[in-house]
């Protein structure tokens, strides 16, 4: 994707997607507020930066050798994201904010691990050098900024009860259908490879 509108809304369709970090600033939020969360986001931007750079720098070092490795590097993406919404489709409502221990070490490992960050290095950054990819990563922060800061919110709105008709199971549902619209997306780009 090279397209800066497409990849704006692909980063932030997959960003805002409920998972293990965002279940974490959620859980904080929840816990500790907006403001007593913020310190979390360095975690998160560190964790991110260091996959996806990892992900594009050496997997994509083979597959310039070896160009079925990014399709098949994208196919792995694409079944993520089938398997992550019927997952949260399955599990809606049913996850539990009220964890403990909400630390910096913990959500960047949990971003570390975070398989986002293989959708992101293959299917929705833009195949350039590392150079030109700096102006990417930096629109990728302030989005990971935003969207980090948002589930916060949601998770301080959830905890006052305030959230009115927006149930963590809607949420969910609602980006169970996201996911399978992006990852059908995603799929039928890497098919057309093949014509």
């Amino acid at each position: 994707m090279s397209d800066w509108t497409a990849f704006i809304l692909a980063v932030l369709g997959l960003l805002a997607t409920p998972g293990p970090t965002n279940t974490l600033m959620a859980a904080s939020g929840a816990q500790r507020g907006v403001r007593g969360s913020l310190h979390l986001l360095a975690g998160e931007l560190g964790g991110y930066a260091i996959a996806i750079t990892v992900w594009i720098e050496i997997v994509g070092a083979v597959a310039t050798k070896e160009p079925m490795v990014a399709v098949v590097a994208k196919l792995v993406a694409v079944a993520f994201l089938y398997w992550s919404a019927i997952k949260l489709w399955r599990n809606a409502g049913q996850t539990d904010l009220g964890q403990r221990g909400i630390t910096l070490s913990r959500v960047f490992v949990t971003t570390l691990l975070n398989p986002k960050a293989l959708v992101f290095a293959f299917a929705i950054f833009p195949a350039v050098g590392f150079v030109e990819r700096l102006a990417y990563d930096a629109v990728f922060a302030v989005l990971v900024v935003m969207t980090a800061v948002g589930w916060m919110v949601l998770g301080a709105l959830a905890q006052r009860g305030s959230a009115g008709l927006l149930t963590s199971a809607r949420v969910e549902q609602i980006t169970a259908v996201a996911l399978v619209a992006f990852a059908t997306v995603l799929a039928v780009s890497v098919l057309q490879t093949f014509n």
